[in-house]
Parts: C-alpha cells; sequence; structure tokens
C-alpha cells in the first residue's frame, strides 16, 4: 500500500534558533548596545534632573487633579482616574471648595443604582441639589470653571449664576424605552441641562434658543457644547435627534460621543 505524502506544517512565527546561534558568536555587539542604552537613559535623566522640581504639578501624571488648573493633556487621565477612587474623587472637590455630600451606595433594581455619589452643594451653578456620582460632579465644575463661563463672559459679558436642568438619576433605559441598555441616568452618571440664567437676567434656552432668531445665544450654545465634549465622554443635544431638542445630555460613560 502506498504511503499518503504529508507536509509538515509551518510554524506560525519564525524559528530563530538560528539567529541565535549566530549572536552567540558576537555577544561583544549585544553588550555595547545594551551599554549605549542604559548611557542614554542615564544621560537623559541627569540633564533633565535639575529641571525637574520646576515642572508646574498638572503636568505630573501622579499628581491629584486641580480644578482650577488649566486643562492639559493628562486632565483627562487624571479625570478618569476618579471613577475608582471614591475618597481621591472626593478630595479634589473639596480643596475646591465644592460642596458635596456623599451617600450611601445604593441599588435599585437590575442597572439600576449608584456608588460613589452624592448631593450637589455650593460651588456649582446646578439649581437646586442633585445626585450624582463624583467623578459627574468634578467634569461639572471643569466644564463650568474653563468652558462655560469663559462662553458666558465672552457673549454675555456676565456669568452664569443657575444651570436649569431635567435631572440626573433616574432608572430608566435609553429613551425611556421599555427595553435596550440603561441609561446613564440610571446609575446617576449624567445630567440634562435645559438652560441657563445669567447675573444680568439674561436666560437661555435650548428649545428656543438653539436654532433661534437671537445669534448670540445660538453662539453661546454652540460654544457651551463645544467645551463641554472636553470635560464629559458623553454630549449630545439637539443636533443629535429629536429627543434632545430641547437639552443637553452630559455623562461621565463608557462611550465617547460630541454630537
Amino acid at each position: 500500500m502506498q504511503r499518503r505524502r504529508t507536509h509538515r506544517q509551518q510554524p506560525r512565527f519564525p524559528d530563530f534558533s538560528s539567529d541565535c546561534r549566530l549572536t552567540d558568536t558576537r555577544p561583544g555587539r549585544r553588550r555595547r548596545i545594551l551599554a549605549a542604552t542604559l548611557f542614554a537613559i542615564v544621560a537623559a535623566a541627569a540633564v533633565a534632573w535639575p529641571y525637574w522640581p520646576t515642572v508646574p504639578p498638572r503636568w505630573l501624571p501622579w499628581t491629584p487633579l486641580v480644578i482650577a488648573d488649566a486643562p492639559n493633556m493628562l486632565t483627562g487621565i487624571k479625570l478618569a482616574r476618579l471613577g475608582s477612587d471614591g475618597a481621591a474623587c472626593r478630595a479634589v472637590l473639596d480643596a475646591a471648595g465644592i460642596g458635596f455630600d456623599p451617600v450611601p451606595d445604593r441599588s435599585t433594581g437590575a442597572g439600576c443604582g449608584f456608588e460613589n455619589a452624592g448631593r450637589t452643594g455650593r460651588g456649582v451653578t446646578i439649581a437646586g441639589s442633585v445626585t450624582a456620582t463624583c467623578p459627574l460632579v468634578v467634569s461639572w465644575a471643569l466644564f463650568e470653571r474653563h468652558a462655560l463661563q469663559p462662553a458666558a463672559e465672552k457673549h454675555f459679558d456676565s456669568p452664569v449664576t443657575t444651570a436649569r436642568h431635567y435631572g440626573t438619576y433616574a432608572c430608566r433605559n435609553v429613551y425611556g424605552r421599555n427595553t435596550g441598555r440603561r441609561s446613564q441616568h440610571a446609575t446617576a452618571n449624567a445630567i440634562d441641562i435645559a438652560g441657563f440664567t445669567l447675573r444680568d437676567g439674561t436666560t437661555v434656552s435650548l428649545q428656543r434658543d438653539w436654532d433661534g432668531p437671537d445669534a448670540r445665544k445660538a453662539a453661546f450654545l454652540t460654544d457651551v457644547r463645544d467645551g463641554a465634549c472636553r470635560f464629559f465622554r458623553g454630549v449630545l443635544g439637539p443636533d443629535y435627534n429629536a429627543a434632545h431638542r430641547d437639552h443637553f445630555h452630559f455623562d461621565r460613560g463608557r462611550w465617547n460621543a460630541c454630537r
């Protein structure tokens, strides 16, 4: 009986055994490369060391987030860390003088409830007191200081005193549907903003002014939306769909969206 001829399967990764035998004959070169690399690292550290103490803390990844600091490429990283460190998150708010009264973790059903949450107080323009996750409040504080108030001063020469909203926590699915995934509101990780009141008495409404006749108010709301995208992960407004025609949705969820 004739034997079937088989072919040996090629290895998925290259076989480096021959290369190893080759490089073993030149150990001096490997040592020189390693030594040069180490020398370069040490030299770079020696040059940078005298200047290290002068680097602003906001540019050091291990320093705490400070709301008053000008945002930079590390702000988002520091903000993301607060989601798993309630004590550090509350310390950021305390340092900024923002009232935040922690509430016990709570489960109210499948996918509903909140952790690392509290009730907002002094230091933010959110109307009344709402229950929200600590990272959401920190995001709001950053947004208010570095986006909302600058936009108000730019367009009206008057600061925002109150942000009117439709709430934060609600145990529901997206769009209130009977089926589907849970909304970020189900974990107090989102807030819906309907409009703003300024110190000079000016009121701005998403429903009335997003595409309204007052160009100044429309430009202000556009700047607010664009600024919010720097500090929240999810930002949805009237340009997204009809369900958001009268409010901005801001959240600290998993997905990035700026619409």
